[in-house]
């Protein structure tokens, strides 16, 4: 009898481990299934954006062809800017230079009237020749029609050092 009871008490034993083990595959089967499914979105997902990816580096490459091909004929026209920039410049310095130039002479005419004047208001027994008078020009003979021609030759002298 104690046979009988030991196989019966294993065969219920073996009953139960089989029900467990049923329990555990299901659970597992429906974990797979799930994985599965999602496997495949993921693998839907990873092909559409896969696509789009693809779309966007071809737009990329089109788009920097295209930003490349405009900077190229932009080139000349920045060229063109760089020069007369540089053109500019050396307009401004000349201008500089004209305008120091012209300012130191006006200032020695001015100090050379202030003493002509400052020896003419007093008496001196010397008479001065005229060709001192002559080099002391007044205020207004840059008004006199032809009085801005000279100032265009002294701008133009200073240049022609300035570039010589």
């Amino acid at each position: 009898m104690i046979w009988q009871i030991s196989v019966a008490v294993v065969a219920l034993a073996f009953v139960v481990l089989v029900v467990y083990l049923v329990k555990t595959l299901k659970a597992a089967e429906q974990s797979l299934h799930t994985t599965t499914t999602t496997l495949q979105e993921v693998q839907k997902t990873i092909d559409q954006l896969g696509f789009e990816v693809k779309q966007i580096v071809k737009q990329a490459n089109d788009l920097t062809g295209d930003i490349q091909h405009k900077m190229k004929q932009i080139d000349p026209v920045l060229e063109s800017v760089k020069n007369a920039g540089e053109v500019l410049n050396e307009v401004t310095l000349a201008t500089k230079q004209v305008s120091v130039a012209l300012a130191g002479r006006i200032k020695n005419r001015q100090r050379a009237r202030r003493e002509a004047t400052k020896v003419a208001v007093t008496p001196s027994p010397v008479v001065q020749p005229p060709v001192a008078a002559s080099q002391h020009e007044p205020a207004s003979s840059a008004s006199k029609p032809g009085g801005w021609v000279k100032w265009v030759d002294v701008a133009a002298d200073v240049w022609q050092k300035y570039r010589g």
